[in-house]
């Protein structure tokens, strides 16, 4: 399974896990509504469990997937400042092109 997480997002994402309440959390994609063909996903901060994947980014962040759900795999994670400031996470390679969260 892979995970994409652009120079904006990781800058977002590290302050996050920076933070005391944090500590010993990793960043964790979900999915919070399946549509048949495509899903929206969702983030969370958590610990992993025995049936969670944890895969390495090039950004030096760890993220949880659910090695079960297939719309996971080659999800990308993206930070907007414009028209709204928000994370935006799609699945380039599930021909998915996301929704603002």
């Amino acid at each position: 399974m892979n995970c994409k997480i652009t120079r904006n997002a990781a800058k977002k994402i590290k302050e996050e896990l920076a933070k005391e309440e944090n500590k010993g959390l990793l960043l964790k994609v979900v999915i919070t509504h399946h549509h048949g063909d495509h899903v929206h996903y969702g983030l969370d901060l958590a610990k992993p469990t025995d049936k969670d994947t944890v895969v390495s980014t090039d950004k030096e962040i760890d993220v949880i997937l659910d090695p079960n759900e297939p719309f996971l795999d080659g999800v990308k994670i993206d930070y907007l400042y414009f028209p709204e400031e928000g994370f935006i996470i799609t699945n380039p390679s599930k021909g998915d092109h996301g929704h603002q969260h």
